[in-house]
């Protein structure tokens, strides 16, 4: 059987015979407000969204004994944005693609290391202390007139652009204007720097430079690195460690998590329409509860909490209408802040690699281009400039030859409007004319990803925009009703990456913020917990 829903108290849960609890030999724990005795299955908990932060939430609920949860799922599976599939001849990522800092601590690491989904390699000491800052170099550089370009330029230009990085985190402790963007921090910089280059070198610096200003987009989840906060960017924590992918795909950790609780607790194809809070609504058990949630097709929830992991994405657009009463002012100013963008991904099986083995990545960089220098970009004609270039999936002995690209902002959702074929057809004229090779095969297949069509999701991540702040990204957090004296608090929590200052935009971040979202509740009932923890013994 699932768990009850509808059956718990005012407090903690509803009143029992004391005489059981006297046999269990609890009574005695309970003084004062705890006094009320507790139903062992906890408070009744709904949980928007089965991704990574929702099942992180019910995992910690039901480690903690609470058995009374469900998670409405809008669709028809349970991981968010981690989802993988097959493709070529093994897994491929369409969302989430790496560990990001594989270290210990990583919540994600660590439960990855728990489940035995990673390879020796990621567990190695060594992966672990790898201390990452900027951008990795590129195994190969090709220009659009099909000219490779020497590394070591390369190589000189990736760190001045990393150097540039580091400083602009240093921001966070102030000396900047709240309104200035890391893209024009950056500009600034390069200005600074330029006069001291060669002047046969300048116009390829410049062409590298832009395709690093594309990659940073694809990183940052942004059309523009003019869209994204330079007073807040340093309060982003970076993990130590290699970034590592999963052997089983991403959603073996999904898998795992599922499995610590009754599968019946997740209810797919659940999407929800409205929030109610603030309320009081009568339970089958005839108990008063202070939020309902409304599902599409009419179908209704009581509940004491609420916990809401939706993508901001989705907020962005349906915050107005989701709950009632409405959000307060905050709550919907700091949505409208933040930012989100699409960043997606294509990926192209060759029959033979046109690559050297020990390749892991290839950029593209477009002659004449500078950051320096504003484009008008008619996207029909010239989205793909902003693909950065392409990663070398790994291995190739289990995945096939398979090349995945990257590409954010606007462009990504015009590239989401295209057919797959057509898509196709303007990879190979891409990679024909940047590898100066007019006779390379085309790919055997293609697979695109289209997260800003996806209509729960609307989107890949959040990141702190110009005009936002992380009190932002708290504000978002921050739970309902406001009251500190509330005599129903806790009614509608939040989760999600874009909920976590830190770690936005990632999912040991959106993980996180699921444990703490859980947390809470669980400090909201200690006297629920003794009675658990004393009938464990």
């Amino acid at each position: 059987m699932g768990p009850r829903l509808e059956t718990v108290s005012d407090t903690c849960g509803p009143a029992q015979d004391s005489a059981s609890l006297i046999i269990l030999g609890l009574l005695p724990l309970l003084t004062g407000t705890a006094r009320k005795i507790m139903d062992p299955v906890g408070p009744t908990v709904l949980i928007i969204g089965a991704g990574i932060s929702g099942l992180a939430a019910a995992q910690k609920l039901h480690e903690r004994g609470f058995r009374n949860f469900r998670i409405l799922e809008a669709t028809g599976r349970s991981g968010g944005r981690i989802r993988s599939r097959k493709y070529a001849k093994g897994l491929v990522e369409i969302g989430a693609q790496w560990i990001h800092g594989p270290s210990p601590s990583n919540p994600v690491f660590q439960l990855s290391t728990q489940y035995n989904l990673l390879s020796s390699e990621a567990l190695s000491e060594e992966n672990q202390l790898v201390e990452l800052e900027g951008h990795p170099m590129f195994s190969v550089i090709y220009s659009s007139s099909g000219k490779q370009i020497n590394r070591g330029v390369g190589e000189n230009v990736v760190e001045m652009f990393s150097s540039w990085l580091q400083k602009s985190r240093e921001f966070t402790k102030g000396g900047c204007n709240p309104e200035e963007s890391v893209g024009s921090f950056l500009r600034q910089e390069i200005c600074n720097s330029y006069s001291n280059w060669e002047r046969d070198s300048l116009e390829l610096k410049m062409a590298l430079l832009s395709g690093l200003f594309k990659l940073e987009c694809c990183i940052s989840g942004t059309h523009s690195m003019d869209y994204v906060a330079l007073s807040s960017c340093g309060e982003y924590e970076m993990l130590p460690g290699l970034d590592c992918t999963f052997p089983r795909g991403y959603e073996s950790l999904v898998d795992h998590i599922k499995a610590s609780f009754p599968s019946d607790n997740v209810l797919l194809n659940k999407p929800v329409k409205t929030i109610n809070w603030k309320g009081s609504f009568s339970g089958s058990d005839s108990r008063i509860y202070p939020v309902q949630v409304e599902c599409e097709n009419g179908e209704t929830f009581v509940a004491d909490h609420v916990i809401l992991t939706v993508p901001l994405g989705f907020l962005k657009e349906k915050a107005t209408d989701l709950l009632s009463p409405p959000l307060p002012s905050y709550k919907l100013q700091a949505i409208q802040n933040l930012g989100f963008g699409t960043n997606n991904k294509i990926l192209l099986e060759f029959e033979k690699p046109f690559w050297e083995p020990e390749c892991y990545a290839i950029q593209l960089i477009w002659e004449g281009e500078s950051p320096l220098t504003e484009t008008k970009t008619n996207l029909q004609q010239d989205w793909v400039k902003k693909i950065p270039g392409f990663v070398v999936l790994q291995p190739p002995e289990q995945l096939g030859h398979v090349l995945c690209a990257f590409i954010a902002g606007k462009e990504s959702e015009f590239m989401e409007t295209l057919s797959e074929d057509e898509i196709l057809s303007a990879m190979t004229i891409l990679l024909r004319n940047c590898t100066g090779n007019p006779n390379l095969p085309p790919p055997i297949s293609i697979l695109c990803t289209r997260w800003h069509s996806e209509p729960y999701t609307r989107g890949s991540y959040s990141y702190v925009a110009v005009g936002s702040t992380g009190q932002d990204i708290d504000m978002l957090a921050q739970p309902l009703p406001e009251e500190q004296e509330c005599a129903m608090p806790l009614q509608v929590l939040f989760a999600g990456e874009a909920t976590h200052r830190n770690f936005y935009s990632t999912t040991h971040g959106a993980l996180l913020s699921g444990w703490r979202e859980a947390e809470r509740l669980i400090d909201k009932c200690p006297e629920f917990h003794s009675v658990f923890s004393k009938s464990k013994l």
